[in-house]
């Protein structure tokens, strides 16, 4: 049990990589607020979990939202030792120049300015339980994507941003790290697979660029994230994790 009694506060976790989180750090022994905008979606994830777990509804890009869903937190638990930074999305998938300027802004609320807002309003709970700060990136804010400018930008950001926070918060006992997924089936890839030029071979392709030969699920980001909230990772600050199968090792066909 390697979270057992850590409460936990994981943001976009109704649905995909943020619900296999929750679902992992349960198993663990956590005790998860699932944060969502998607209000019923929450519930219905906090219901998998348990008696122990709190859904809250939370939009990502408001910091007014932010707050109300971390003081409720507190207000059932008392404390907060985790907070997961996992909202975000990916849409649209377009380069620079094709990219909208309201998209644009978007994508940077949600994806990136949410850090902001998230970790500004968890900050005094973290400092008293010397807890832990995880953000969900991904392997294309390291290595770049074609026709994904905005998105890719917001990752990238994201990665430079845990670093600066993990030197920021290290006085205070906070460990900040970051897990950097290629490929993983969720409901988000799956839109982004379909607004693709071949959606058909997208499949294949997303088996193929993973060295281990498989595009996974969520389930193996939960890993790795229970690993680097918990005490195992006590050590690890500043950490951009890949949980990526290989992806970004390169020559293989």
């Amino acid at each position: 049990m390697l979270l057992e009694n850590k409460v936990v506060m994981i943001t976009g976790s109704a649905g995909g990589i943020g619900r296999e989180c929750a679902l992992a750090c349960a198993r663990e022994g956590a005790r998860v607020a699932v944060a969502d905008i998607d209000a019923a979606g929450a519930a219905r994830t906090a219901g998998e979990l348990g008696a122990d777990a709190l859904a809250v509804e939370c939009d990502v890009a408001s910091a007014e939202s932010v707050k109300r869903a971390v003081d409720a937190v507190l207000a059932r638990y008392g404390r907060l030792d985790a907070l997961h930074n996992n909202a975000g999305i990916s849409a649209p998938s377009k380069p620079l120049d094709e990219t909208g300027e309201d998209e644009w802004d978007r994508l940077f609320a949600v994806n990136l300015k949410s850090v902001y807002f998230t970790a500004r309003a968890a900050l005094p709970a973290l400092k008293q339980t010397r807890g832990a700060i995880l953000n969900t990136a991904s392997m294309v804010g390291l290595i770049g994507q074609a026709n994904h400018a905005a998105y890719t930008a917001t990752k990238g950001a994201m990665i430079t941003l845990t670093k600066s926070m993990a030197l920021d918060y290290a006085a205070f006992g906070i460990r900040v790290n970051a897990v950097c997924p290629a490929g993983v089936w969720t409901p988000m890839l799956e839109q982004w697979a379909a607004e693709q030029p071949d959606p058909a071979g997208i499949h294949e392709y997303l088996d193929r660029i993973h060295a281990l030969g498989y595009c996974p699920r969520g389930d193996v980001v939960g890993d790795a994230a229970v690993f680097l909230l918990s005490d195992r990772a006590r050590f690890l600050t500043g950490c951009i994790l890949p949980v990526s199968g290989g992806a970004e090792l390169g020559y293989r066909r």
